[in-house]
C-alpha cells in the first residue's frame, strides 16, 4: 500500500472539499443579500412575501379586466370597414 499517495490524495480531496466549502458559503451570502433586497422591495411596494402569490393574481386580474375594457371601447364596427 502506497501511504504517501493516499495522504496526497485525501490531502488534495480535502483542498477540493474547502473550496467547495468556500464557494458555497459565498453563494449563499450573494443570495441572501439577493433575497434581502428583494424583501426590501417588496417592503417599498407594500407587499408581504408571504401574500406575494395573492399579489401576483390580483395584478394579472386587473391586467385581464383592463385590457377586456379598452377593447371593449375600441369602435370595433370603424376597424372592421378600415379592414
Amino acid at each position: 500500500m502506497d501511504y504517501e499517495k493516499d495522504l496526497n490524495d485525501l490531502k488534495e480531496n480535502l483542498e477540493k472539499a474547502k473550496n467547495l466549502k468556500y464557494r458555497a458559503e459565498a453563494r449563499m451570502e450573494q443570495l441572501k443579500k439577493q433575497e434581502d433586497e428583494i424583501i426590501s422591495e417588496l417592503n417599498k411596494l407594500g407587499v408581504k412575501p408571504e401574500m406575494l402569490d395573492q399579489e401576483i393574481i390580483k395584478l394579472k386580474n386587473e391586467i385581464e379586466s383592463l385590457l377586456k375594457e379598452a377593447n371593449e371601447l375600441l369602435p370595433k364596427d370603424l376597424l372592421e370597414k378600415q379592414g
